[in-house]
This record gives structure tokens, sequence and C-alpha cells, in this order.
């Protein structure tokens, strides 16, 4: 959850789009150049141990569009399959 917060933060489209489970992955992102991600709150997390195959993130990122400071809040799922997470989806949170 935190590399992708940093890929959001930085621009790293082919990280975020490799990190994405290809069942929900997009065929291309456009990140939008006038939001500033700045910071990262972890809420919960459930599942997501070393045996697990899915868990669960609710987190609350901080943003700064045009002066403006905002937050949004979601609950991600996120499977391992070969030893790799990837994000499947979100919900609000």
């Amino acid at each position: 959850m935190r590399s992708r917060f940093t890929a959001f933060a930085v621009g790293d489209v082919p990280y975020l789009l490799r990190s994405w489970h290809p069942s929900t992955r997009p065929s291309d992102l456009d990140l939008d150049p006038d939001i500033r991600w700045t910071r990262l709150d972890i809420l919960e997390t459930a599942a997501g141990g070393p045996f697990d195959t899915d868990g669960y993130v609710t987190f609350e990122s901080f943003y700064r569009e045009q002066g403006v400071q905002g937050s949004m809040k979601e609950r991600s799922r996120f499977v391992r399959e070969g030893g790799v997470w990837s994000y499947v989806d979100g919900a609000p949170g």
C-alpha cells in the first residue's frame, strides 16, 4: 500500500499498472498533475499475513489541489499470487 501511495505521489504510472491485478487493471492510467499527494495514514489492516492470499488496508490519503487540502479514504483489497501482492479494488472507507 505504501509503495502504491509513493507511486501516486511521484507519478510512477508503470509501477501502479504493474502492481494492479490483471483482472481489474486499466489499460492506461492518467494521473492529474494538479494533485499533489502529501501523506498516507494506514487506519486498519485485515489479513495480509505471511500465510494469507488476500488482505485489506483501510487508509486515508491527503492531497493538495490548487492550494486546497483534501483527503480520501478507501478500503483496498489485495491478493497474493506467486508470492506477489497486487491491488484488486477499493471501496470508500
